[in-house]
């Protein structure tokens, strides 16, 4: 059994390092490292606070595959101590801690902290946006990332894409939205420009950690809420209270999430660390991406089977929140210029990227419809 164990421990290390030197070896910030990625036998021990809990494995998971994937490759030497929203800082202050030096590393959304820089919401995703596989080529591939980390440099930390959702459902409502007039008043928990888009339309926007929206919306603080998708909203229960399931969430049609690095703790780093750093964040982010598209469908099907109504936006919401969406950019754009920047370069890679998605994806999806 010793034996067979080692081989295994063996054969997974061999694995992720091979992995590793993929993503190494396309990444340009690791200066075009190819081959195995060497570590220098420093011990470094790092803590990262995450905006999610421990409960929600999938999206939680992308911080404990970082942290496993890190391990492994150093053979122990760095090690990354993770920690679920609450435990080192409430779920949505993790930027903070990580600007302070309170954690070396937070697992977020940078959407959360729009009050901080609206520009913030790029590295997440924007209302009738990217879908997660745009979103994904446009930080990693199109220069979108670079342009993000000049906004996070404001605030001390680096950037590093760690898993996106895939485009999540428009949320859980006590009664269906059957006209853009039943936003009125309606108090929903909702997020990043998504929530400012709502918020003009006379909704009653409220910011809720993951943690913290089912209690809100069983006590009636909320009447509705998104959240991600069908896999985590039946753990977090919220069927029992709302039946009503609209999609689409078009207000985060691709959202990515992100591990921040305080910038001092990322300079102490070897450089043999920071590139096994950035290949374990894109295993991290391909594995999340990917569990969420396994356990969604079977979750769909057990939902419907509770009951729950799938219920799809009326078509004059989509249409008063498209308008919305474009007014709040423009708007934005003309107050900061950096916003006006990312803005211009993010339009040119969607525009672009929604020919050709339109052409063979969305056709492709429509021909199988009757399935």
């Amino acid at each position: 059994m010793a034996t067979r164990n080692s081989s295994r421990r063996g054969l997974l290390k061999a694995g992720l390092a091979g992995g590793a030197v993929g993503a190494i070896s396309s990444c340009e910030p690791c200066g075009g490292l190819v081959g195995p990625a060497v570590h220098t036998g420093q011990r470094v021990r790092w803590r990262l606070a995450s905006s999610f809990p421990k409960a929600l494995d999938t999206i939680f998971g992308s911080a404990t595959v970082l942290a496993k994937t890190v391990e492994l490759m150093t053979e122990g030497n760095f090690t990354i101590e993770v920690y679920q929203a609450g435990e080192l800082v409430p779920g949505l202050q993790v930027l903070d801690a990580a600007q302070k030096g309170s954690c070396e590393v937070g697992h977020t959304a940078g959407y959360y902290y729009i009050g901080k820089d609206p520009a913030l919401a790029f590295d997440t995703c924007m209302p009738f946006g990217l879908s997660s596989r745009q979103q994904t080529a446009w930080l990693q591939e199109a220069g979108g990332l670079e342009l993000v980390r000049e906004v996070y440099a404001d605030f001390s930390v680096i950037s590093f894409p760690c898993g996106n959702t895939g485009a999540q459902m428009g949320g859980w409502f006590r009664e269906p939205m059957r006209s853009a007039a039943d936003l009125k008043g309606l108090k929903m928990r909702i997020p990043g420009l998504g929530g400012r888009v709502m918020d003009a339309l006379g909704v009653n926007v409220q910011n809720i950690a993951g943690g913290d929206i089912f209690p809100a919306l069983e006590r009636g603080v909320i009447d509705a809420t998104d959240w991600v998708g069908p896999y985590d909203d039946e753990m977090l229960g919220f069927y029992s209270v709302a039946k009503i399931y609209h999609y689409p969430g078009w207000w985060e049609p691709g959202p990515s999430l992100s591990f921040l690095v305080n910038q001092d703790a990322w300079s102490r780093l070897p450089s043999s660390y920071q590139a096994i750093f950035e290949a374990a964040s894109r295993a991290a982010a391909q594995t999340m991406q990917a569990r969420y598209d396994a356990k969604n469908p079977p979750a769909l099907k057990r939902l419907v089977a509770k009951g729950v109504q799938l219920t799809r936006f009326p078509e004059d919401l989509i249409g008063v929140a498209r308008e919305a969406s474009q007014q709040l950019l423009a708007d934005q754009a003309a107050a900061d210029q950096r916003s006006a920047r990312i803005l211009r370069h993010w339009e040119d890679f969607r525009r672009g990227a929604f020919q050709w998605f339109g052409k063979a994806e969305l056709a492709y999806m429509e021909s199988m419809e009757t399935l």
